[in-house]
């Protein structure tokens, strides 16, 4: 039996590149997108079926030639987790309008280009799975957060709508919101004063994701809140189910799911 494919973009040393070697344990070829190619390289060597693709997200004619080496070189993925992301800080009147621009073709284009040019072989196989890693600023816009908030909301609605779209043909969409800050060497130095549970771990986010992905396809319109539990401490979520009901999408009921990680 041919192993099954996993495409992730924006695989940086944090969130992505635990995503990667979770899904490479769990026997999928993973296709690696990131912009920075030794970064890519290093990891590609780690995780046998594993195969690099330098791919810029916000460029459609980048993302069709890469989907296009990826079918090729390891066949169509039947996961597809939307990771890159582009952040800036700063009050409105603080940003450059060009950064918010930016980080919209990033995070939001993103995806769309993704979706747009991978699913016509998800809807043929009536299967697959749709997964973008969001935070806290696709729910609320703080006033440092202007030149980022905006664009992870347009996300967030984004998959809502993919999912209303692609439930009834099989496909299922999930947007996770990481409610929490990912414990990382920069955010480290932005926070050395915070203590070791105050940061939640790319491992067990890769984990959160791995189980949406693997064990939830077939659920219909639901919300899964995720927060970090005294036990789980920095290193686990304990994960609870508040179904909302179906959403009638053409006579049939969609799927879409969020996943709050805190």
């Amino acid at each position: 039996m041919t192993a099954p494919v996993c495409l992730i973009s924006g695989v940086g040393p944090g969130t992505g590149s635990a995503l990667a070697r979770k899904f490479a344990e769990g026997g999928y070829r993973v296709a690696l997108l990131a912009r920075n190619e030794e970064r890519l390289a290093a990891l590609e060597a780690q995780l046998p079926g594993a195969k690099g693709f330098r791919c810029d997200v916000s460029d459609p004619a980048q993302v069709d030639a890469v989907a296009s080496a990826v079918e090729r070189d390891l066949g169509h993925p039947t996961v597809v987790i939307h990771n890159a992301v582009g952040g800036a800080f700063g009050t409105f009147r603080e940003i450059d309008p060009a950064i918010l621009n930016r980080n919209f073709q990033v995070n939001t284009m993103g995806l769309l280009y993704l979706a747009r040019r991978l699913t016509p072989a998800m809807i043929a196989a009536g299967a697959g799975a749709i997964i973008a890693t969001g935070n806290t600023s696709a729910l609320r816009g703080k006033a440092g957060f202007a030149g980022f908030a905006p664009t992870k909301a347009a996300q967030r609605i984004l998959a809502e709508s993919m999912a209303r779209d692609l439930g009834p043909q099989g496909i299922h969409v999930a947007y996770v919101v990481i409610d929490a800050v990912i414990d990382l060497e920069w955010t480290r130095k932005r926070w050395p004063e915070r203590p070791d549970d105050f940061f939640i771990k790319p491992q067990a986010i890769a984990s959160e994701i791995w189980h949406v992905a693997t064990r939830t396809a077939a659920l219909g319109h639901s919300t899964l809140n995720c927060d970090r539990s005294e036990k789980a401490g920095s290193r686990g979520v304990r994960t609870t189910n508040a179904h909302l009901g179906s959403v009638k999408t053409s006579g049939a009921a969609g799927k879409s799911l969020i996943v709050t990680v805190s």
